[in-house]
C-alpha cells in the first residue's frame, strides 16, 4: 500500500499529532487550567440551589437573606472567573490551534520539497493542495477542541459520580452504567463517519485537480470546442461528491439520533427512579432537584462530545492525509558521507549505467558508457523515447540510476549533496516555467542574492533586456500566471537569463528553442551561445541545423549510443544521423 492510500487507526493519528503541542504546551496546560475552572464553576451551581432547597423544606429559618446573598455573592465570583477563563479559551486555545496548524502545513510543504519527480508523476496537484489547505483547516478546531472536550467530560463525569455517589449510590450506577453502552454505539457509528469523511476529502482532492487541469488547459478546450465534454467530467465528479456527502450526513443522522435515545433514556430513568426513590424518602427534594441538573449538565456534556464528534473526525481525517504526504519515501537523499562539491571542471562520465522508471518499470538504459569531457560542447539526437531527457535528468540526480556509476570531475555524484550538485548545473527546458511575479524576481530566481544591476546584466547576456525595458513597468513588469503575458521567446530568454545569474560549469539545454518561431530561435540560439561558452555543455537536439558547430553529437536511441562523432563525419557515415538531417533539410 502506497503512503498516499495509507490507512491509521486513532491511536496512531493521535500519538503522531501529540508531538505538535510540544511548542504549545504552557497555552495547552492553561487552557486546560481554564477548562477546570469553567466546569467547576459549573457544578457549583446545583450544590447551591440543592442547600437552598433543602434547608427551605426542612428549616426555613436557617434560610435568611444573609445566607441565599452569600450563595448569590459566591455564584457572581465563580461567573466572574469562569468569563475570564472562556475568554482565555476562546482566544488562545485557538490561537494554539491554528500555530498548530502552521507548523503542520510547513512540516507538509517541507517534505514536499524533498519528494522526487517520481511522486508528482503519480500524484496530481490538486490532491496535494487539498492535503495542505483544506484538509488542514480543521486541525485549528481540532487541535483546541480535542483535549478541552474530552478533559471538560472527564471531570465532569468523575465530579459528577462523587457527588452523586454521596446522594444515592443507586441510583447513581443506574445511570452511569448507560454510559459505557452509548459509548460503544457511539464509537460504532463514529468509525463509518471517519470511513466516509475520508472517501469525501479524497473526492474533493479529485475534484479540485479536474478543475485545475480543464481551467489551465482553457485554451485547449476552446480550440476543440469541448466545453460540453468538460461540464460533463465535471458534473459526473461533483455527483459523486454529492453522493459521498449524502452517506455521510446518513452516518451523522444514525449518530445524532442514537445519542437523543439515550439522552431520553438517562431523563426517563432519573424521572422514574429519582421519584420513587423521593416518595419512600430515600433522598430529599434538594437531592433530587441536585441530580436532575447534574444529569442534565452531564447529559449537555455528552451532547457538546456528540457535536465535536464531527468536528473530531473531521480533525483526524485532515490529519491522516497530512501524515500521508509526510510518509511519503524520500526516495533521493544525501548520502551520510556527503560532501560539498566546489567548483568542478564539468568532466562528466556515465559507466555502466542501466535505469528504468520505478513507477512503470519502463527500461531506459542498460549498462549505458559515455564520456563527457569538461568544457565540451556535446549534443544528443536520437527519435523519441530514446532516452534523451531521462539521460540529462540523471546528472543532476532528478532520478536514480539502478546500477552503475555516474561521475563528475572522477567522483560519484551521489558523494555529493544534492544542493551542491545541482547549484552547479545549469537546465534550459523547452517548457519554461514562469512564477506569478514580475520578471525581476524570476530572473533573480536564479540567485535570490544578487543585486538588481546583477540581473539586469545577466538580462543583456541573454538578449533580453531590449525587450524587458519596452515592457509596460520594465523589469517589475508582472509575468501572469506561468508567464502567460509574455511569448515564447520572451519566455525562453528570461530562462536563460535566470541560468546566466546562476552562473553555473555544468549546462544542460533540453531543447531549448523546438517551440520557437524562426525569429525568437535565432535571437535564444544566440544567447544560448553565449552561455555555453566556457562550460561543459550538453544540448538535446530538435533542430540538427541548431548543433552543426557541437564538439561531439552523439545518436541515442532505445539500443543505446549508435552514432558518435562531428557534424561533418556522421553526414559522411550516411546512418542515422543523416536520414534525420537530410528529412529536417526537406521539411524546410
Amino acid at each position: 500500500m502506497t503512503a498516499e492510500n495509507k490507512e491509521y487507526t486513532t491511536k496512531e493519528l493521535m500519538k503522531r499529532f501529540s508531538p505538535y503541542y510540544r511548542h504549545h504546551k504552557g497555552v495547552l496546560f492553561t487552557d486546560l487550567f481554564c477548562a477546570f475552572l469553567t466546569t467547576l464553576c459549573e457544578l457549583v451551581l446545583p450544590m447551591i440551589l440543592r442547600y437552598i432547597t433543602n434547608t427551605g423544606m426542612t428549616d426555613l429559618a436557617r434560610l435568611t437573606i444573609r445566607s441565599v446573598g452569600g450563595m448569590a455573592l459566591l455564584y457572581l465570583v465563580l461567573r466572574i472567573i469562569d468569563c475570564m477563563a472562556n475568554y482565555y479559551m476562546a482566544h488562545m486555545g485557538h490561537v494554539m490551534g491554528a500555530a498548530i496548524e502552521t507548523d503542520m502545513r510547513r512540516d507538509a510543504y517541507t517534505h514536499l520539497q524533498k519528494l522526487s519527480n517520481t511522486y508528482y508523476n503519480n500524484t496530481k496537484v490538486g490532491q496535494i493542495m487539498g492535503r495542505i489547505t483544506n484538509d488542514l483547516f480543521d486541525v485549528t478546531e481540532f487541535a483546541h477542541h480535542c483535549p478541552e472536550e474530552f478533559f471538560i467530560a472527564a471531570v465532569k463525569a468523575l465530579v459528577s459520580f462523587v457527588i452523586l455517589s454521596f446522594v444515592n449510590l443507586p441510583l447513581t450506577l443506574v445511570i452511569f452504567l448507560l454510559i459505557p453502552v452509548m459509548a460503544y454505539v457511539c464509537i460504532k457509528l463514529n468509525r463509518r463517519s471517519r470511513k466516509a469523511f475520508a472517501k469525501q476529502r479524497v473526492q474533493i482532492g479529485e475534484l479540485n485537480a479536474a478543475i485545475e487541469d480543464s481551467l489551465l488547459g482553457q485554451n485547449v478546450v476552446k480550440a476543440f470546442t469541448n466545453e460540453p465534454i468538460e461540464i460533463d467530467k465535471f458534473e459526473k465528479g461533483n455527483l459523486k461528491f454529492y453522493d459521498i456527502k449524502k452517506e455521510t450526513y446518513r452516518y451523522m443522522a444514525a449518530f445524532q439520533t442514537a445519542t437523543r435515545a439515550f439522552d431520553g433514556l438517562m431523563n426517563l430513568t432519573v424521572i422514574l427512579m429519582g421519584g420513587i426513590f423521593l416518595v419512600k424518602g430515600y433522598i430529599t427534594a434538594g437531592d433530587l432537584v441536585a441530580y436532575v441538573m447534574y444529569v442534565t449538565t452531564l447529559i449537555a456534556t455528552i451532547r457538546r462530545i456528540i457535536e465535536f464528534a464531527e468536528q473530531f473526525q473531521r480533525g483526524l481525517t485532515g490529519i491522516e492525509r497530512f501524515l500521508q504526504i509526510l510518509d511519503a519515501d524520500i526516495e533521493i537523499f544525501d548520502e551520510a558521507d556527503a560532501k560539498e562539491m566546489g567548483t568542478p571542471k564539468g568532466e562528466i562520465t556515465f559507466e555502466d549505467v542501466s535505469f528504468e522508471y520505478p513507477d512503470d518499470h519502463n527500461t531506459i538504459f542498460r549498462h549505458l558508457n559515455l564520456s563527457v569531457h569538461a568544457g565540451e560542447k556535446l549534443a544528443i539526437v536520437g527519435p523519441s523515447g530514446g532516452g534523451k531527457t531521462t539521460l540529462c535528468n540523471l546528472i543532476p540526480r532528478f532520478y536514480d540510476i539502478d546500477s552503475g556509476i555516474i561521475r563528475i570531475d572522477g567522483k560519484d555524484i551521489k558523494s555529493y549533496t544534492l544542493k551542491s550538485l545541482r547549484k552547479n548545473i545549469g537546465i534550459v527546458q523547452q517548457d519554461v516555467y514562469l512564477f506569478s511575479g514580475t520578471v525581476l524576481e524570476n530572473i533573480l530566481y536564479g540567485n535570490p542574492h544578487a543585486t538588481r544591476n546583477e540581473a539586469m546584466e545577466a538580462a543583456k547576456k541573454a538578449g533580453a533586456d531590449s525587450f524587458i525595458r519596452e515592457l509596460k513597468d520594465g523589469y517589475d513588469t508582472y509575468v501572469g500566471e506561468r508567464g502567460v503575458k509574455l511569448s515564447g521567446g520572451q519566455k525562453q530568454r528570461i530562462s536563460i537569463a535566470r541560468v546566466f545569474l546562476k552562473n553555473p560549469p555544468i549546462m544542460i539545454l533540453d531543447e531549448a528553442t523546438s517551440a520557437l518561431d524562426n525569429e525568437s530561435e535565432f535571437a535564444v540560439a544566440q544567447s544560448l551561445h553565449r552561455l555555453s561558452e566556457g562550460r561543459t555543455t550538453i544540448t538535446i537536439a530538435h533542430r540538427l541545423s541548431s548543433i552543426k558547430n557541437s564538439d561531439r553529437i552523439l545518436v541515442l536511441t532505445e539500443q543505446g549510443i549508435v552514432e558518435e562523432g562531428r557534424h561533418e563525419d556522421l553526414l559522411t557515415k550516411k546512418g542515422i544521423y543523416y536520414q534525420f538531417y537530410t528529412m529536417a533539410e526537406r521539411l524546410k
